[in-house]
């Protein structure tokens, strides 16, 4: 049995409603889970590129990318080759500070991690961290002593490196 290692799969689609719940339908239907799903317009107004990460071996990976590619609103789809990909997460984190020591504290973890604090109350901070999962869940490790209040991340968006890309002209 292959060791599952994490998945990203690029996803050219129409931007018109309903094409989202089409692919998480087909995911649904084959009992695949999603780790995290992005979606947003692309480069052309009348296209959106998903980014889809999920752990499964590579003989499911397949199967999804085939499934996929049979969408009537797909109109290309292709996994990220591992390594050559650039990505990043958003997280915003709300933390608590119960001390001006502890606030101190934090605002020097943020910029460490080259975040930003983007709100300020008496008894919490909400930051911005944007990078890899690994790095946003070192920041997250770091801020369990505090107390993380609230968590909101947006999941992995990626592109290919260098010239290569998903294109519809390709």
């Amino acid at each position: 049995m292959e060791v599952e290692k994490t998945k990203i799969i690029s996803v050219l689609v129409e931007n018109k409603p309903g094409v989202l719940h089409s692919v998480a339908n087909l995911f649904r239907r084959r009992n695949f889970n999603i780790e995290s799903i992005t979606v947003g317009p692309t480069e052309q107004k009348d296209l959106a590129r998903m980014t889809i990460t999920v752990n499964e071996d590579e003989k499911t990976i397949d199967q999804v990318i085939k499934q996929l590619a049979k969408l009537i609103d797909v109109i290309k789809v292709e996994e990220l080759e591992h390594g050559n990909f650039v990505m990043r997460e958003l997280a915003l984190i709300k933390v608590s500070v119960p001390s001006p020591k502890e606030r101190s504290d934090i605002i020097n973890c943020v910029e460490v991690f080259r975040g930003r604090v983007i709100d300020v109350s008496t008894d919490s901070l909400t930051v911005e961290i944007t990078g890899t999962p690994d790095k946003i869940d070192a920041f997250l490790n770091l801020m369990k002593t505090s107390g993380v209040i609230e968590l909101a991340r947006t999941g992995i968006t990626a592109l290919a490196r260098g010239a290569k890309s998903i294109r519809i002209d390709e």
